[in-house]
């Protein structure tokens, strides 16, 4: 019997490969498990197009995350903060607020893949790390700037 197997089995094979199984292993035990699917030829078409549409599908979305890298490598976020002594923030910036900063300039970024190199205390540009896809980063600019009090203005 031929069956395509839906998912890695040890000592048989990986997903996508189409194997040679004796019937009763397939019949009752791969195929119930939802490990493979009998192969006959429409099933096999199928599965072939699935997988070219799933290629493609990542391939785009690879590309769209490489494209917004490079548009995050040429901005700048800027980020004000009160200022105490010796130039050092009342707290620290946290990805959050870069997250924020970047959405006001009109670019939408989960906050968990967004992650600061150092801690940011004091003021001065930083970079932070976007993670896009399992395959790209992009390194953002991040400028802290003291705050405009009021009795300054």
């Amino acid at each position: 019997m031929k069956v395509i197997l839906l998912k890695e089995v040890e000592n048989l094979g990986a997903e996508g490969e189409i194997v040679s199984v004796k019937d009763g292993y397939g019949r009752n035990y791969l195929i119930p498990k939802r490990l493979a699917r009998l192969a006959t030829p429409n099933v096999v078409k199928a599965w072939k197009e699935e997988r070219r549409q799933a290629s493609r599908k990542l391939t785009k979305l690879k590309e769209d995350a490489e494209n917004l890298a490079r548009e995050l490598a040429e901005m700048e976020v800027v980020i004000p903060a009160k200022v105490g002594e010796e130039n050092r923030i009342f707290g620290s910036v946290t990805a959050h607020q870069v997250v924020a900063a970047l959405e006001k300039q009109g670019v939408q970024v989960d906050r968990r893949k967004v992650s600061l190199d150092e801690d940011i205390r004091l003021i001065g540009v930083y970079t932070a790390t976007v993670k896009l896809h399992p395959e790209v980063t992009a390194q953002v600019k991040v400028r802290v700037v003291p705050e405009a009090s009021e009795a300054e203005a």
